[in-house]
């Protein structure tokens, strides 16, 4: 198991190299997770594809080999077609063009010491239990839970006279590093540790296969963020995450001029929902809600 010793991993690569977590949704694509992704009409154009998508109906987030290479932004272009909606993160500047539809501050923790232990009454849950699952979270609102998200890892579970009342679970997998997310309670059986036991049951079975845990909260959740650096977690980064909407003309190879986002103004334990410079200057209202 590889525990970090400072924030960065125990073992972590050379200092040229980048590390999985400041672009995980990439690495976990292009590692354990790449029989998941989506690189439709990138393989034909006979170069390495820098851009690549869960399944609608896994996770909703797109990922950039590198968000700073134009020609990155060209091929996701051409991975989801004109005027489609897609989620990056992390992203500190958009190529013009690219309509920000809205956008958030997100933490990133990883496992310092946290305690794990497997739980007696967490149960493993399957596809017959996704129905249930979505019905919990729809109802606590941990963040973004879809018809196949199961796909992604194991997930625990605690009932209580047969209704699931407690979820965590296992999300993106970076090499040597496993999310742990969904992690939710039902309102009326909160204040007894079931979302402590659960994330330290999940963690268990991480460290089992050797990877390190980590998460990802809205950086507004400060309540979650609290009770995270409780167990054993720490704050590692704090990034930019945005939804956009791609050009709606076809993609070509010309790069576009990168626009700089607005400055933020807000403390990392915030969550700003405005759109780009380039947005409010045309006047585009972004929309609201959670990423």
């Amino acid at each position: 198991m590889t525990h970090p010793d400072d924030l960065h991993g125990g073992r972590a690569p050379a200092a040229t190299a980048p590390h999985p977590l400041d672009n995980a949704v990439w690495a976990a694509l292009t590692g354990p997770h790449a029989h998941l992704a989506d690189r439709a009409g990138l393989r034909a154009l006979g170069e390495p594809a820098r851009a690549a998508r869960y399944p609608a109906d896994v996770y909703a987030f797109a990922a950039l080999d590198d968000p700073a290479d134009p020609a990155a932004w060209v091929d996701l272009h051409r991975l989801v077609g004109p005027a489609t909606a897609v989620r990056l993160k992390p992203v500190d500047a958009v190529p013009d063009g690219w309509e920000v539809i809205r956008e958030g501050l997100g933490v990133q923790l990883v496992d310092t010491s946290l305690r794990t232990e497997p739980d007696p009454e967490a149960v493993r849950l399957g596809p017959d239990d996704v129905p249930e699952i979505l019905d919990l979270v729809a109802r606590t609102r941990p963040g973004p839970y879809l018809k196949r998200t199961i796909l992604l890892g194991t997930y625990l579970g605690i009932r209580h006279r047969g209704r699931l009342i407690a979820l965590a679970g296992e999300r993106l997998r970076p090499p040597g590093w496993t999310e742990i997310s969904a992690v939710c309670t039902d309102p009326a059986h909160r204040g007894r540790g079931l979302a402590t036991r659960l994330v330290r049951a999940v963690a268990a079975g991480i460290h089992a296969r050797g990877d390190t845990p980590f998460l990802h909260a809205a950086a507004g959740n400060t309540g979650a963020i609290r009770l995270y650096e409780s167990i054993g977690f720490t704050l590692r980064r704090t990034s930019r995450i945005v939804e956009v909407r791609s050009p709606a003309g076809p993609a070509t190879g010309r790069a576009a001029e990168f626009v700089e986002p607005a400055e933020f103004g807000e403390s990392a334990e915030s969550i700003s929902h405005r759109s780009s410079k380039n947005v409010v200057e045309s006047g585009t209202r972004p929309r609201t809600g959670p990423l």
